[in-house]
């Protein structure tokens, strides 16, 4: 059994309305989930698919980090899609630094956080003093590393052009044409 600690402000988006989530998860995990909705501490007990099980953790710690359930359950859908989350708090000196780099990753409207999500492919949230990301390795190594341009003072339009090359060699990537 695992057990995972949610933000007391998402255990409801956790639950679900009428529990709606927690049955999804249990069903589609093919997992027990056992909620303690005073202490945030979700217990995750595994049923029949270890291999699925193993995938839950990360599940409720998206939701617990700001990620909707749809993005979070999306994790199942594909064998290397995960969450990664970067803790801001190691890279700032105190509160305000902290808002201050917080903000820089969102940008102005929420456009910067946008931005690196629509580049890299990856989804992703600013949520307390982490940024979490869920997505395939790659998607999440361009994330973490727009991250850590901006968190060590790099100009947003340097970090726009790293996000935009990183864009077009993910694109080329997948790009199946047959050789000439």
């Amino acid at each position: 059994m695992q057990h995972v600690t949610v933000p007391q402000d998402r255990i409801g988006v956790v639950i679900g309305a009428g529990g709606e989530t927690m049955r999804e998860i249990e069903e589609r995990a093919n997992v027990r989930l056992d909620i303690d909705s005073e202490s945030g501490s979700v217990a995750i007990e595994e049923r029949d698919d270890p291999v699925a099980a193993m995938v839950a953790p990360d599940i409720i710690k998206a939701i617990g980090r700001g990620f909707k359930p749809e993005t979070a359950l999306s994790i199942l859908d594909h064998d290397l899609r995960t969450l990664d989350l970067i803790d801001l708090s190691e890279h700032t000196r105190n509160d305000n630094d902290l808002q201050r780099k917080k903000g820089r990753i969102i940008g102005e409207n929420g456009r910067t956080r946008e931005l690196i999500e629509e580049l890299s492919g990856a989804n992703v949230v600013v949520y307390g003093s982490t940024v979490g990301a869920v997505g395939q390795p790659e998607e999440l190594e361009v994330v973490r590393r727009a991250v850590g341009m901006l968190l060590d003072g790099a100009p947003h339009g340097a970090v726009y052009s790293y996000l935009e090359r990183m864009s077009n060699e993910l694109d080329d990537d997948v790009s199946f044409s047959a050789p000439q």
